[in-house]
């Protein structure tokens, strides 16, 4: 060791070029990221309010399928054994 006393400085070096668009990019990321998130809370809450119960419907109709059983209005099945509902 040298009897010389060494300053500490709390800059070390000088950032580079490459570090600073690192650091840049690393921020951008960050706050679209963020925004992103915003963004899919709001639109998921949203989605939620707008959903209904599943609706169980048949056709009393004449001419209508004897048994099927629609949910939602597609034919999910049909009931054995029924020809009138």
């Amino acid at each position: 060791m040298s009897p010389k006393a060494t300053r500490w400085s709390p800059v070390a070096e000088t950032t580079s070029p490459a570090s600073l668009a690192r650091h840049a990019a690393a921020t951008t990321l960050r706050s679209a990221s963020a925004t992103l998130a915003r963004l899919a809370r709001r639109l998921a809450t949203r989605s939620a309010r707008h959903r209904t119960d599943p609706r169980l419907e048949f056709y009393a109709e004449a001419g209508a399928p004897e048994g099927a059983l629609y949910l939602d209005g597609q034919l999910i099945g049909w009931l054995p054994g029924v020809t009138r509902l």
